[in-house]
Order: C-alpha cells, then sequence, then structure tokens
C-alpha cells in the first residue's frame, strides 16, 4: 500500500499555491500600487516567486533523473498570473480610484 501517490501530492501542491497566492503575495506586494517597477525591484520579484514556486512544485523524477521545473513550466502552473502582472493590476486599480477622486 502506498502512503504517498501522485494525487496526494498534486492536492499538497494545490493548497500550498492557494496560501501563496492568498496570504504571502499580498504581504510582499503591500502598497504596490505606488512603486515604480523599475528592474531591478521586477528582477528582485520575479526571483522570489521562483523560490517559493521551487519549494512549492518539488523537482520531479523523469526518466531516471530528478528535474526542476523551467520557467515557463512555472508561469504556465499559475497561468501567467506572476507577481509581476499581479502588481500592474493593483496599480491600475489604484489608479482608478484616484481617477474617480
Amino acid at each position: 500500500m502506498c502512503l504517498w501517490n501522485g494525487n496526494d501530492k498534486s492536492r499538497w501542491a494545490r493548497a500550498k499555491l492557494k496560501l501563496y497566492f492568498s496570504v504571502i503575495r499580498p504581504v510582499v506586494t503591500y502598497a504596490c500600487e505606488t512603486w515604480i517597477l523599475k528592474e531591478t525591484i521586477t528582477n528582485r520579484l520575479m526571483v522570489f516567486e521562483r523560490k517559493i514556486l521551487r519549494e512549492i512544485f518539488v523537482p520531479t523524477y523523469e526518466n531516471g533523473c530528478w528535474r526542476i521545473k523551467t520557467n515557463q513550466e512555472w508561469d504556465k502552473l499559475i497561468k501567467h498570473k506572476n507577481i509581476i502582472n499581479f502588481a500592474r493590476v493593483q496599480r491600475l486599480g489604484w489608479y482608478g480610484h484616484i481617477e474617480r477622486m
């Protein structure tokens, strides 16, 4: 009897991903509406997100060796909702509030 099958792994990954999207990302991007997204800030945010995703989606075992997913695979797994796009959407929402004032 196998205690840890693939379905359980994906269930844990989905739970961790929900935790990241609902708790960790909003804390990291607090007041991102006022940030100027320079290249250095963008790179730091992307590095942070990739570290988190590396922890959530552990290496996979394929063809007799362990492999870490590529950035394109992670982007597909999170459905192109990376931290930079999140900050830009928040900024547009804030602009709408300012415009209505």
